[in-house]
């Protein structure tokens, strides 16, 4: 082992490097902290047989909020009640309601029962709706039907 070396620094000079590391540090913390505000964006409610999925995004296609009635809790047949997709909206009202759209169009897809209950939720939560688009995929011919049974 060397020879300790002792330094000593002038008040002024720790006060500049105080400073120095606390304006560093507010830098990091207000630049983690800033989001945009989105004004406007889509609201994507995907109602099955099993489950009710409802993503929000904004206009260019990001994903700003997810939930679904899996993940608050419902298990089995309650997932896909009207109930759980209107708790699935107001979750999701939480989650953006300081940066998410005010202004959202809606397109739903799938013949859930959670459909309109989603809706009328957004609707209660206090968005502005531009749009509601039904986006279910519809068969046009479908498969080929069975051959005729012979007896």
């Amino acid at each position: 082992m060397g020879k300790k070396k002792i330094t000593t620094q002038s008040s002024e000079e720790v006060l500049k490097e105080k400073s120095g590391v606390e304006s560093a540090a507010a830098r990091a913390a207000a630049s983690s902290k800033k989001s945009k505000k989105v004004l406007e964006g889509k609201v994507y409610i995907n109602a099955s047989y099993n489950n009710t999925v409802v993503t929000v995004t904004d206009n260019s296609g990001n994903v700003l909020a997810w939930g679904s009635a899996g993940s608050l809790g419902f298990s089995g047949p309650k997932k896909a009640t009207p109930f759980a997709s209107s708790k699935v909206v107001v979750a999701i009202a939480e989650k953006i309601k300081a940066t998410g759209p005010d202004t959202v169009s809606i397109i739903v897809k799938g013949v859930g029962s959670g459909r309109d209950s989603a809706i009328r939720s957004f609707i209660n939560q206090g968005f502005n709706i531009l749009s509601i688009k039904d986006a279910t995929p519809i068969p046009h011919n479908g498969p080929r039907p069975c051959k005729v049974r012979r007896i």
